[in-house]
C-alpha cells in the first residue's frame, strides 16, 4: 500500500483548489444531467395499478397522497431474498437508511414510497425493525414492477399527476441507484425538479422567486408552516391538453 505523499500547507491547498475546480465541473454537470431530465417525455399510464397498504387497497393515483410527483422505489424483500423474512436485501436496505426526511420533498409536492412484493405483516414489522416507519411502504398485487423494468432487484420509478392522469417521466437502476436518498438528489429526478431559480428548466415550470431556498424548514415546521404550492392545477392540466393535442393524443 502506497498513501499519498506528505506536503506543506500551502501545497495542500493548491492540491485542493486544482481539484476544487473537477468538484464544480461535476456540479455543473450534475445540472444539466437534471435539466435534461427535466425535458424527458412522459409516458401515459394506461393500466389500473392496486397496491396494499396498511389501511387496504389503494391505486397508484392514491400513493400521490394528493401531491403532483410520485418517486417509488421497489425494494427487493418478499420470499426467496436472503434473510427472508427477518431481513431485506442489504442494499435495499442500506438505500432505505440513507433517506432524507420525507417531510422535504414533501413540501416540494413530492411523494416517496417503497413498493415490494412482500404482505404488509411482513413489511410493518421489518419497517418497526428497522425504524423506517416515516417512508409509505405498499405490496404489489399486480404486475408493476414488471411493467416498468424490475420484476425483481431494484429500481426507482417516477411519475406525475396531471389531475387523475399518471404520466412516468423517469426511471433509474443499478449503481444509478446507490446516489439517491438525499432531499435533493430525489428532487433531481423528479419532472419539476428542485423548483429552484437557478435551475435550468422549461419556460413556465415552477421556480422559487426569491433565489431560493425560502421554502426550507425544519422537517417539524412544514405543517404549521407549510410553503405556498409551486404550481397551480389549471396551469398544469393547460399545459398537458396542449402537448396532448400536439400529439395527437386522446383527451
Amino acid at each position: 500500500m502506497e498513501l499519498p505523499p506528505i506536503v506543506s500547507e500551502q501545497e495542500w491547498q493548491e492540491a485542493r483548489d486544482a481539484l476544487l475546480v473537477k468538484e464544480k465541473d461535476l456540479t455543473h454537470a450534475r445540472d444539466a444531467m437534471a435539466a435534461e431530465r427535466r425535458r424527458m417525455p412522459r409516458m401515459p399510464v394506461e393500466k389500473e395499478y392496486e397496491f396494499e397498504g396498511p389501511d387496504g387497497r389503494v391505486s397508484l393515483l392514491d400513493l400521490f397522497a394528493g401531491r403532483r410527483q410520485l418517486i417509488i422505489y421497489r425494494f427487493f424483500y418478499e420470499p426467496g431474498v436472503n434473510g427472508w423474512p427477518e431481513k431485506g436485501c442489504p442494499g435495499c436496505s442500506m438505500m432505505a437508511d440513507q433517506r432524507a426526511h420525507p417531510a422535504h420533498i414533501n413540501a416540494r409536492d413530492t411523494m416517496f414510497a417503497h413498493a415490494s412484493r412482500a404482505p404488509q405483516a411482513d413489511i410493518q414489522r421489518l419497517q418497526k425493525k428497522m425504524g423506517w416507519e416515516q417512508i409509505p411502504w405498499y405490496t404489489i398485487t399486480d404486475d408493476f414492477d414488471k411493467d416498468f423494468g424490475v420484476d425483481e432487484w431494484h429500481a426507482t420509478n417516477v411519475f406525475l399527476r396531471v389531475g387523475d392522469r399518471i404520466y412516468r417521466t423517469y426511471m433509474v437502476d443499478g449503481r444509478g441507484d446507490e446516489a439517491l436518498g438525499s432531499t435533493f438528489s430525489l428532487l433531481d429526478i423528479a419532472p419539476l425538479g428542485r423548483q429552484e431559480e437557478f435551475e435550468d428548466s422549461p419556460e413556465g415550470y415552477p421556480q422559487d422567486p426569491v433565489g431560493g431556498y425560502s421554502w426550507w424548514r425544519r422537517h417539524d415546521e412544514y405543517e404549521s408552516d407549510p410553503p405556498p404550492l409551486p404550481l397551480d392545477d389549471e396551469t398544469l392540466i393547460a399545459a398537458d391538453e396542449r402537448a396532448r393535442s400536439a400529439t395527437g393524443s386522446p383527451t
